[in-house]
């Protein structure tokens, strides 16, 4: 009985620490970011560049290349790729968005270097494109029927052949302020107390709904708001079911359980790897002091990056949301692309880079 009562408050402490550390400063503008894309960005332009029919080679980079400067865990990002989605874009954009954010963005690679090694951060940042690019092809060849009925029931005027604007300049600068918001925090204060994160958060967020007060109309801003509401609706019950999870989940686990399985460079080692990935939650940054004690217990570099690539990029608060936002089986067929990627790129890059 006793045992039983220590997972249960192993999983309240877990939600605890989620939502004072996590809730507030990330996820809020993060919901408020994919509110503002549904209601301001112009559906033609994202089907232009990033819809189903867009040329690949200009949809996948695009995706790629704009997610490395969002500073977000596996959470965060996910109200951000169903703004994209559910505004017409394609399923390989949107799971790019969702798997290169939290597994490669520059503030978690700068940290990366700096604690493991420069060369860890290299290939990190080498290897989560090269997946991306995978998961985009892959997720859009799997549910390609699918993917051909979105395309015909977002279809609009040909924007190749008329002049459409992505966005109004006082919708923009609004973005742009989003942006801020979510990434300030982060950026600004990556260590230190958490309460220099919340003053970072209140200031930006100040000015950014001062400026929607000023610049915006009653109308525009209750749309915003309502689109906003309805993404926390659907995802946040089920992060925090999740984060609750993984909390007992962490009751569980041993240390001298975990560290022989991930000693060397062998395959089965990324593998767990990659599983421990998948069934924790770690927040942007906080997978590269992890990996880094692990690594001083005889961790191979293999899956260590294994591990600083699934960590962050995938979890088991984000396979609940993600199944509820994009449907079951895209999420069980997302987490299974992450994990036969990272565990064949974690064993490749140990035994054959460094």
């Amino acid at each position: 009985m006793k045992f039983l009562w220590n997972l249960i408050l192993s999983g309240f402490l877990a939600l605890k620490e989620y939502i004072a550390l996590h809730v507030l400063t990330c996820l809020i503008p993060a919901f408020l970011l994919a509110g503002a894309i549904v209601t301001f960005l112009s559906k033609d332009v994202i089907l232009k560049y990033l819809g189903g029919s867009a040329k690949k080679i200009i949809s996948f980079p695009l995706s790629a290349i704009s997610s490395i400067f969002l500073a977000v865990c596996s959470c965060t990002v996910i109200p951000i790729a169903a703004g994209i989605y559910f505004r017409g874009g394609g399923i390989g954009p949107a799971f790019i968005f969702l798997w290169v954010a939290p597994a490669s963005n520059i503030l978690a690679l700068i940290y990366t270097g700096a604690i493991i090694g420069y060369d860890m951060a290299l290939s990190r940042i080498i290897v989560a494109f090269l997946m991306s690019f995978l998961i985009g092809l892959l997720m859009t060849w799997i549910f390609i029927k699918e993917e051909r009925e979105r395309v015909k029931e977002f279809a609009v005027i040909d924007t190749e052949n008329e002049k459409v604007s992505i966005i109004k300049k006082k919708d923009f600068i609004l973005l742009i302020l989003l942006v801020i918001t979510l990434l300030a925090p982060n950026y600004l204060v990556p260590k230190g107390p958490y309460f220099k994160k919340v003053i970072v958060f209140l200031i930006f967020s100040g000015i950014t709904f001062l400026y929607a007060f000023i610049f915006k109309t009653k109308e525009e801003i209750l749309k915003w708001l309502n689109e906003t509401l309805w993404f926390v609706k659907i995802i946040f019950p089920l992060l925090l079911l999740g984060v609750f999870i993984v909390g007992i989940l962490g009751g569980i686990l041993k240390r001298e359980w975990i560290e022989p399985l991930l000693g060397g460079n062998r395959i089965l080692s990324s593998f767990f790897a990659t599983i421990i990935g998948a069934l924790s939650y770690f927040a942007t940054l906080t997978e590269a002091p992890f990996v880094h004690t692990l690594m001083k217990f005889g961790m191979g570099k293999g899956p260590a990056l294994a591990l600083l690539l699934t960590g962050p990029g995938a979890s088991l608060p984000n396979f609940l949301a993600v199944s509820r936002i994009f449907g079951l089986k895209k999420a069980i067929t997302y987490a299974i692309l992450i994990i036969i990627l990272g565990t064949f790129s974690g064993w490749f890059i140990g035994n054959f880079i460094f």
